[in-house]
């Protein structure tokens, strides 16, 4: 009993790294101010994990598999193929680690998901994130504040055709009088397995927000970001 508990107290650090891209073609591999978003990231999860975690990238690219490889990470299965698409959920894949390490006899407490293209997120936000974490909610996440605000700048189209606030009644003419919003960054997910069997992370409602400047919140997706990103990460010598 005391080993089967000790094995559910571990970490499982998850890195979704697959080898298509479309927006920025090999972007897991390409160099960022001189290392690659995949290799970043494994060094920032195995310095955060402790001794009995496990740091994984999941992958369907042998050249990433290599990456990670290089850090001494174990990588005993790879993503199939059906989730390495571009309409492949972030979602379906974390259950597909889940499981392959449940039929090895390795179950988690929670899992910290740290996704490749957040080159600014630093190891104070990993553990920032995770100290907001319980087994009680259903998962701890960095988000930024939205500029876009459904009191204040949002619409929706009604019936007739025209635009509404897609929320409230207009009240607000400063957007900084109406209630804060967030959005996820894309920088950390600390969840709880019991949670993802239960739903969908989008159904989840025990969510704890870990707030992250705008600065740091920068997620690579195109040519533009990339270009933006690498010339702000040498100005302020990150």
């Amino acid at each position: 009993m005391a080993s089967h508990l000790k094995e559910s107290r571990r970490t499982l650090w998850l890195i979704p790294a697959r080898g298509g891209s479309k927006g920025i073609p090999n972007k897991n591999l390409k160099p960022f101010c001189g290392e690659s978003l995949v290799s970043r990231t494994v060094k920032q999860a195995l310095n955060c994990a402790q001794p009995d975690d496990i740091v994984f990238v999941s992958t369907d690219s042998n050249d990433i598999k290599a990456e990670a490889e290089r850090h001494n990470l174990e990588i005993p299965f790879m993503r199939p193929a059906e989730l390495a698409s571009d309409t492949a959920s972030t979602y379906s894949v974390i259950l597909h680690v889940l499981d392959e390490y449940k039929i090895r006899g390795i179950e988690f407490e929670k899992v910290v998901l740290l996704q490749p293209t957040s080159p600014f997120r630093t190891l104070e936000d990993i553990e920032g994130t995770l100290r907001l974490w319980n087994s009680g909610i259903d998962m701890a996440v960095s988000v930024k504040e939205s500029k876009a605000n459904p009191y204040f700048n949002l619409f929706e189209m009604n019936s007739n055709g025209f635009l509404h606030l897609s929320k409230g009644e207009g009240q607000f003419s400063r957007r900084q009088d109406a209630p804060k919003v967030w959005e996820y960054n894309g920088a950390v997910y600390v969840i709880t397995p019991e949670s993802l069997y239960k739903s969908p992370m989008s159904k989840f409602k025990k969510i704890v927000p870990y707030e992250m400047a705008a600065s740091r919140s920068i997620d690579l997706d195109t040519p533009e970001d990339w270009f933006m990103a690498e010339y702000l990460f040498k100005s302020i010598q990150f």
